[in-house]
């Protein structure tokens, strides 16, 4: 049983930091706003995700303890990136994108970030 734990403990670290890795490198690498934004918030939520579900099989197996601080912690950033990653990907869409540059949603409606926006209130064209 402690070797089985230890194995599947040991292969989400691995899986944690690859994707860690790949987030963060993402971030470095990617060409524009939203290409960066979208390698950190998967990749680093399933990063820290796999470590903390580790933490939690760590604690059950070897220190007999059921600790649901990991599992809390993993909830919330589940929870929260996703919403970050929304609200950022807004504030871009608002700040550096004109509602004419945008492709057609192929709906009766628009772009939801504008929709919202009276038409004498949309970005203003800084450059």
């Amino acid at each position: 049983m402690e070797l089985l734990a230890q194995i599947v403990i040991s292969a989400l670290l691995v899986i944690a930091g690859i994707f860690g890795f790949l987030g963060s490198y993402g971030l470095l690498k990617l060409d524009d706003t939203m290409r960066r934004l979208h390698a950190p918030t998967k990749a680093t939520t399933i990063g820290v995700g796999g470590v903390l579900i580790a933490a939690m099989i760590y604690f059950a197996v070897f220190q007999d303890k059921i600790s649901l601080h990991e599992l809390l912690i993993t909830v919330f950033l589940f929870i929260t990136a996703p919403i970050t990653a929304n609200f950022v990907a807004k504030a871009h869409l608002h700040r550096d994108v004109k509602p004419s540059e945008l492709p057609p949603t192929g709906g009766k409606y628009g772009w939801a970030a504008y929709d919202s926006v009276s038409p004498d209130k949309q970005p203003i064209d800084t450059d």
